[in-house]
């Protein structure tokens, strides 16, 4: 009973956070105010959901350290997506959604920011599986989620740094990075997004079976791949390329995977 009142308070609180997030989109028209906001609302119900007394079983240490996962994920995404929007970058993929949408374009929006906090719900239930996992002491599982993590975060962090390196050089306008992490996959960022969500199944799925909740980890790294991949990652971002940079980016799509790192494929291969 006390879980699922928490968990409502929890969806409320989203909820709440993207409303938010859509009423300061449309009031400054920078759309970016919306992954902001959704990366930190996210981390603070994750936060939240990791260090609440869901379950009498739960290892306090553990509790702490998933919390703290949480947080060093949201503050990186977060704080990288708000300098953006400071700097007064509009998000092309919601630009193009409101187009598409015309007159319907700001009640659309809302529904759309409803789906995205449900959608943070699934992960927060994610962490908070792993928070709440009752193993009375450290395990293996443990230590890996924090390299994922970390590994993660790092990942994301250098493939921004190359990003902005490159697009400095007033040579590359208009051309496409294809260096470094970005030689290897078309988004570096979206894989190592991916990546960090590992580290909650890590941490709550019992090999022996014996924590059921456990398996419900493994739905934040699903979501966020069919997500990124399928959804509102890849699929508008590539359209937007392609508008943007054409040809050079019809090339770029045939040498590099676009998701999964791996060697870059030969002209005419």
């Amino acid at each position: 009973m006390l879980a699922a009142s928490l968990s409502a308070a929890l969806a409320l609180f989203l909820a709440l956070a993207m409303a938010g997030a859509w009423l300061a989109a449309e009031r400054t028209g920078n759309h970016g105010w919306v992954d902001t906001i959704w990366s930190f609302a996210t981390g603070i119900a994750g936060i939240a959901a990791a260090l609440l007394p869901f379950g009498a079983e739960s290892w306090l240490p553990r509790q702490l350290l998933v919390a703290g996962l949480a947080a060093i994920w949201s503050l990186r995404l977060g704080l990288h997506i708000l300098q953006r929007t400071r700097q007064g970058h509009d998000d092309p993929r919601y630009a193009e959604l409101r187009r598409q949408w015309g007159a319907h374009a700001s009640r659309r929006l809302f529904l759309f920011l409803q789906v995205q906090a449900l959608a943070a719900l699934i992960l927060v239930l994610a962490i908070a599986a792993a928070a709440h996992a009752p193993f009375p002491g450290w395990r293996p599982g443990d230590g890996l989620a924090v390299v994922l993590l970390l590994a993660a975060v790092l990942g994301e962090g250098v493939a921004d740094r190359q990003l902005a390196r490159f697009r400095a050089i007033p040579a590359n306008r208009g051309r496409v990075c294809d260096q470094g992490l970005w030689g290897m996959t078309r988004h570096p960022n979206y894989f190592f997004e991916w990546l960090g969500w590992l580290a909650y199944p890590a941490i709550a799925i019992d090999p022996a079976g014996g924590y059921a909740w456990g398996v419900a980890a493994l739905l934040a790294p699903l979501l966020i791949y069919v997500l990124l991949v399928h959804a509102s990652g890849i699929p508008p971002t590539e359209a937007h390329m392609l508008r943007s940079r054409g040809e050079a980016f019809r090339d770029y799509q045939r040498r590099v995977n676009a998701f999964w790192p791996g060697p870059a494929r030969g002209p005419g291969r």
